[in-house]
């Protein structure tokens, strides 16, 4: 079947996980993802824990299915020409080094949009390409504090938390997905390509800011740390049954109501106290209390159970090794075996991307370390294979 991107060539430039989580996206749409490596020893994320027993690392399988990888030294002449040849080939760029390595290299935007004018070249970086922090260093933990997401993360009493996932890096390459779509469209109307700047800080600030900016800009006070709650509403958050726990999330009055006659205390509805949500909210450790002392009683299955009788959602909190077998998931695809050469069949996250026409293919495997040397600089430049072989001699590939 036709892919919705199968027309679109991509030059990546990226490493580890923000740049790669984008071309990751767009090889799923059938964009053809040319991913650049340092020879040798490729990708840093190629040998991160944990490793498959062929030594391959499976966050770097899983962020790089279905990309064509080859080998450049951007730090030889040859190299950066045969960069700029490739650039001349291409529809996008997509870069994640440190602000300015590749301004310094000669491969930047403006440098690069004199060879191709419709190129559009996007950027991620951890605070972006403006401002008085644009060559700070940005890993993800970075951006979730000075994002604020680590000030509104884990319990009151305990220490700023990060996400469990680097949220920031998989947000700024979703975010640099959207802004390549939204400038293809608009090259496509126009012709004109264009630079595309995304800051994990920025995204990380966006996520936080949606929840929490509120209570500060009408209060003065930051906002307290809450665990598993919901800043706008009570109930929500984890609770303890007799055999586990469940997570549940009560956002209207109505649904309140509905729990309330659930577990016979219909006259909380009415007491002014408890009977609206920004009541509720000002009591939170009492509404806790009241949901906890009826879940406690009850198994994990039974809670969920006369949840749902009721219509209020809630849900049982699976152990990670309980995920990956959930009916719902699979029903979706989102658990897949791959064929990956030399590491064998290895389960994979499945594609998001549901479109009835144009569906994302997940189950391309990931490439080894310059597998398309001859198939990319072959047949796109024309290089003849004696002359390959020159290159690799010397280094550059």
């Amino acid at each position: 079947m036709p892919k919705a991107l199968d027309d679109v060539k991509v030059l990546d430039f990226t490493r580890f996980f923000a740049g790669p989580t984008c071309t990751l996206m767009l090889a799923e749409l059938g964009a053809e993802v040319i991913k650049v490596e340092v020879p040798g020893g490729g990708d840093g994320i190629r040998h991160l824990y944990p490793a498959t027993s062929s030594g391959e690392g499976y966050m770097g399988i899983i962020l790089n299915r279905g990309k064509k990888s080859i080998t450049l030294n951007l730090k030889s002449k040859k190299g950066l020409e045969i960069a700029r040849a490739l650039v001349a080939k291409v529809d996008v760029v997509v870069e994640n080094y440190a602000t300015g390595v590749m301004d310094r290299l000669g491969l930047g935007y403006e440098d690069l949009r004199k060879i191709k004018p419709s190129l559009i070249y996007a950027s991620i970086s951890g605070f972006g390409h403006t401002g008085p922090d644009a060559n700070s260093m940005g890993y993800d933990i970075l951006a979730e504090a000075r994002g604020g997401l680590m000030s509104v993360t884990g319990f009151k009493d305990n220490p700023p938390t990060k996400a469990g996932p680097a949220v920031g890096d998989y947000l700024g390459g979703v975010h640099a997905l959207v802004a390549i779509l939204a400038a293809l469209r608009h090259r496509d109307k126009t012709g004109e390509g264009q630079a595309i700047d995304i800051s994990l800080q920025d995204g990380i600030w966006l996520l936080t800011s949606v929840e929490h900016l509120g209570h500060y800009a009408l209060t003065g006070k930051a906002p307290e740390r809450l665990g598993n709650e919901h800043l706008p509403n009570s109930p929500s958050g984890s609770y303890k049954t007799k055999d586990g726990w469940v997570v549940v999330n009560l956002p209207t009055d109505d649904e309140w109501g509905r729990f309330a006659r659930l577990i016979g205390r219909e006259e909380l509805t009415r007491d002014p106290l408890f009977a609206t949500n920004r009541e509720r909210v000002k009591r939170r450790s009492e509404v806790n209390a009241i949901f906890s002392s009826w879940t406690m009683q009850r198994t994990t299955e039974e809670v969920v159970r006369e949840m749902a009788k009721a219509r209020v959602a809630c849900a049982a909190v699976p152990t990670f090794d309980q995920v990956p077998k959930d009916p719902q998931l699979l029903s979706r695809e989102m658990i897949v075996d791959m064929e990956q050469p030399g590491s064998g069949t290895l389960k994979m996250p499945g594609s998001v991307f549901k479109l009835s026409r144009t569906p994302g293919d997940p189950t391309r495997p990931a490439p080894a370390l310059g597998q398309h040397n001859e198939e990319i600089y072959g047949g796109m430049l024309g290089y003849s294979r004696q002359e390959i072989a020159r290159l690799k001699d010397s280094g550059v590939i």
